[in-house]
C-alpha cells in the first residue's frame, strides 16, 4: 500500500545513529544520506526516510502519529527497543510486552526517536 514513509528530523546525524541501530536489529543496512541531506533506508518493499523540513521550520512529531515496524519475535522486539534506548531514543507508552484487546493479541514496544517521532515494534501473536 505504501511506497515510502518520511519523517521530519532536526539532527540527521543523530537520527542516522538511532535508526541505523534500531533498523540494524531488524536486518536492514545503514541509511544513506543524499546530497540534499536526507536520510534513506531503501528496501525491496519500500523506503523509510528522514529529512529536515523543507519550509525551514523545526521538525515536530505528529500528536497521535505512530510508525510501526514488524518484528519476527518478541526477543527481536526487545533488542530493537534496547538499541533505540542505547542510541538516543526514549521509551514511551507501556513497557514492551504483549497486549490484548478487541480479539487481538500483539507484542508492542514503543520509542520516541531523537526528533520525538513515535515508533513501535509490533509482532502479531
Amino acid at each position: 500500500m505504501f511506497s515510502h514513509v518520511m519523517l521530519g528530523a532536526n539532527d540527521i546525524e543523530a537520527s542516522k545513529k538511532f535508526y541505523d541501530a534500531v533498523l540494524g536489529t531488524l536486518g536492514y543496512g545503514p541509511g544513506v544520506i543524499d546530497e540534499k541531506g536526507r536520510l534513506f533506508y531503501i528496501t525491496d518493499t519500500g523506503i523509510f526516510a528522514l529529512t529536515k523540513p523543507i519550509d525551514g521550520q523545526p521538525a515536530s512529531c505528529g500528536n497521535g502519529s505512530t510508525i510501526g515496524f514488524s518484528v519476527e519475535t518478541t526477543e527481536l522486539g526487545d533488542a530493537w527497543h534496547q538499541a533505540g534506548l542505547d542510541n538516543g531514543g526514549t521509551t514511551c507508552e507501556d513497557p514492551p510486552g504483549i497486549r490484548e484487546g478487541g480479539g487481538l493479541k500483539m507484542y508492542l514496544a514503543y520509542l520516541r526517536d531523537p526528533a520525538g517521532n513515535k515508533i513501535c515494534a509490533l509482532k502479531r501473536m
